[in-house]
């Protein structure tokens, strides 16, 4: 995380092979765009199960600016129950290779496309600004990530030129992750969670949750580097809803700066979640405006990359953060 919005261009984060993420305007931030095949996601969840219907989802967010995709076949709410191994693989795996084959035809079927059916001049302009922007692989596709815990899925998923690994583990409920990350080298979400779905809001207790975080974050970049993973590779998550209440949740937020001393990007996932409804009393499908507004101010405080179901409204909330921050002061 850095200390202030508007900072100069400069590679925030490595993915695999080394390839580097550099938020650019017009706005520089990275958007990760969730894509769920999941039955039982907490805010998705059944929308988007065929894996006809996860591709077609995933390429309206690249179109919409999303950056990078993160599939996950394995819903990780609270109470959530495990899916074995060859049930995630099956849910997962056909998507992603139907996105990054998918993908070259896509756009060379939107280049043929009738200008009658294209966006409006300042619209398409927007779009095109937005994919310019975009941390791309080569080819152009976005890059993509695969949202497991489990050493085989996150193999078999590199194994089909995946980027990133999204863990909310980090490595401690599969002991072969570690391995196959220390192999692999691919980019790396390390976040916070206390315990697994199946019980961590099961009365979760800290002495001082920042202080937690901190130790937790020092004590596993420490172990995944000794293993093998470049820290370049590392974008730490606190876990949002992962083990904490909702006060945990707002401790955290409000004093985010505390980061900076690990030396890491951080990746927020704020989107529609519980602790929105437990402050402001908002059912499930009233939280939208909550995320865009927890979205502008973390943004404006440096958090650079957004996890988000909602990537068009992201995109617009976050160009406006950067139009509206103060300019950089010039030493005299």
């Amino acid at each position: 995380m850095t200390t202030a919005c508007g900072h100069a261009q400069q590679a925030i984060w490595t993915v695999r092979g080394g390839r580097a993420v550099t938020p650019a305007p017009p706005h520089p931030f990275v958007v990760f765009g969730i894509v769920n095949v999941t039955p039982d996601s907490f805010h998705d969840g059944g929308r988007y199960v065929t894996h006809e219907a996860a591709v077609a989802h995933a390429l309206r967010l690249v179109a919409e600016g999303a950056h990078v995709l993160d599939i996950g076949g394995e819903s990780s709410r609270p109470y959530a129950e495990a899916v074995p191994l060859e049930e995630e693989l099956a849910r997962v795996l056909p998507v992603v290779r139907g996105i990054r084959d998918g993908y070259a035809a896509h756009m060379a079927d939107r280049a043929g496309n009738d200008t009658a059916t294209r966006p409006a001049p300042d619209e398409a302009d927007d779009a095109d600004a937005d994919r310019q922007a975009a941390p791309l692989r080569p080819g152009g596709a976005p890059l993509l990530s695969v949202d497991t815990y489990k050493a085989g899925t996150a193999a078999a998923v590199l194994d089909e030129g995946v980027d990133i690994i999204n863990d909310i583990s980090a490595c401690a409920f599969d002991p072969g992750l570690l391995d196959v990350m220390a192999h692999y080298k691919p980019g790396y979400v390390l976040m916070h969670s206390l315990g697994r779905p199946e019980t961590m809001q099961d009365a979760p207790v800290y002495a001082n949750v920042m202080d937690a975080l901190l130790a937790f974050f020092h004590e596993k970049m420490d172990m995944l580097v000794r293993a093998g993973l470049p820290e370049s590779r590392i974008l730490l998550d606190p876990g949002i809803g992962f083990g904490k209440l909702t006060e945990h949740n707002f401790e955290i937020l409000r004093q985010m700066e505390r980061f900076n001393v690990l030396g890491r990007p951080v990746l927020m996932g704020l989107s529609n979640k519980s602790l929105f409804g437990g402050l402001l009393d908002l059912g499930h499908g009233q939280r939208a405006g909550a995320t865009q507004v927890a979205t502008a101010l973390l943004a404006a405080r440096g958090v650079l990359c957004h996890r988000v179901h909602d990537v068009a409204e992201t995109v617009r909330t976050l160009r406006l953060t950067q139009a509206m921050a103060p300019a950089p002061r010039t030493e005299n």
